[in-house]
């Protein structure tokens, strides 16, 4: 059904040691939601078709700037609300991607949707285009619930939506919820876990509220006029939701997310292979604006301002591998930074962790060596499990596995 080309299967189909990834930052909204802190613009739609231009050109000189055709495995379309462009616009990004690399035959390609913005059509019309996981933050199942997070959909609409997404023919769905809300109650959450599960999704992100500073909601609560969500409360709900969905089969594989098994031996995983990728702390490549990526021995990142994006974008030359011409800021990772983000990214991992013979076999340096003291006293306070072989964070530790990163920073 993808209307992308991708490479030969098999031993000789490898032209880069390690594939990368590719994330693409849509940063349009119709409105900006009142907890959010990301780099989203609401009123800037009129700019989308310079953007698309802007973002398609960013990728090809990337693309040429690379000292050969890399390989990628995961391609992620996020925002902001990406499903706000029009079909023939995210197919025009696909294409600037296919053409400036090589997808693998899985290629994993995920696009964030809001579920009031997406009708049958035009998730048709996405899957047809190569789109193969469809990503919806439907939040909450209770109307108020959305009203104060200033979501634009309806419960009913996420339902359709994820109807819609099936007969599409989309077998990788995931759904965004979160819970410690302000007034949020228990059993408030649990009706909305229970709802989300009855739409048989594959993947689940489950985030706990964050104020962050800036945004309406963090304003709001200074003022007093929300309270601050309750933390213990909050754990409580986390705990509860942890426990329902493992005893309904779900496998827990990173602090905040759960996917589906495998339905049959060396049948797909459900889990977010972009995401792990992060986690990973293996290379991807960001475009558009504000985006980051980490790839040739640097991180970078774009200018936020859609406008400057697409201002630098207009007249850019190739620039030096990984950054474009709308990079702003570019630092280059020493092996100790590199050795202690593996280890801050990689305690996300609930059941993966970090492994002490993949650590070895990257660095040229033990586990032991590098982190083993912090690690047995992480250890013996509860917070992490290390055998020699592999560390990750407890159960425990997930409540408080802030304190667990920043050991390693």
């Amino acid at each position: 059904m993808s209307a992308l080309r991708t490479g030969p299967a098999g031993p000789n189909a490898t032209k880069s040691p390690q594939p990368h990834s590719v994330y693409l930052h849509v940063p349009f909204c119709a409105v900006r939601c009142a907890y959010c802190d990301f780099n989203t613009y609401a009123g800037l739609e009129a700019l989308m078709p310079e953007y698309v231009s802007a973002l398609c050109r960013e990728v090809e000189l990337v693309g040429a700037s690379a000292p050969e055709k890399l390989l990628v495995h995961t391609v992620f379309l996020g925002g902001g609300t990406p499903s706000l462009l029009p079909v023939s616009a995210v197919k025009k990004i696909l294409d600037a991607v296919n053409t400036a690399f090589e997808l693998l035959p899985d290629c994993e390609l995920t696009l964030e949707a809001n579920p009031g913005t997406v009708d049958f059509e035009q998730l048709a019309g996405l899957r047809a285009a190569g789109i193969n996981r469809i990503s919806f933050g439907v939040q909450s199942a209770n109307a108020h619930e959305l009203q104060l997070l200033d979501r634009l959909h309806t419960f009913a609409q996420a339902q359709t939506a994820v109807h819609n997404a099936r007969r599409a023919g989309f077998a990788r769905l995931s759904l965004d919820v979160m819970f410690g809300l302000p007034y949020q109650t228990l059993p408030e959450w649990q009706h909305t876990l229970h709802a989300v599960l009855a739409l048989n999704p594959d993947h689940l992100s489950v985030y706990a509220l964050i104020l962050e500073h800036g945004t309406p909601m963090q304003a709001a609560v200074t003022k007093g006029q929300l309270p601050l969500p309750d933390s213990d409360l909050a754990a409580d709900m986390y705990e509860w939701a942890s426990a329902t969905l493992t005893q309904n089969g779900w496998v827990q594989y990173e602090i905040s997310n759960w996917a589906r098994p495998p339905t049959a031996p060396h049948s797909p995983t459900q889990e977010c292979r972009h995401n792990l990728q992060y986690w990973r702390n293996l290379p991807y490549l960001g475009f558009g604006a504000g985006a980051h990526g980490f790839a040739g021995g640097a991180r970078y990142s774009n200018a936020l301002a859609p406008q400057a994006f697409i201002k630098r974008m207009r007249a850019a030359r190739p620039s030096a591998f990984p950054a474009s011409a709308a990079c702003v800021q570019r630092t280059e990772v020493s092996a100790a930074v590199e050795m202690s983000d593996t280890m801050l990214m990689g305690m996300r991992l609930t059941h993966e962790g970090v492994s002490a013979r993949n650590f070895e076999s990257r660095f040229g340096t033990s586990l032991e060596a590098q982190f083993g003291a912090k690690l047995r006293a992480l250890q013996a306070r509860g917070l992490v499990d290390w055998t020699g072989e592999r560390a990750r964070i407890t159960p425990g530790g997930r409540l408080l596995a802030n304190m667990v990163f920043t050991e390693f920073i």
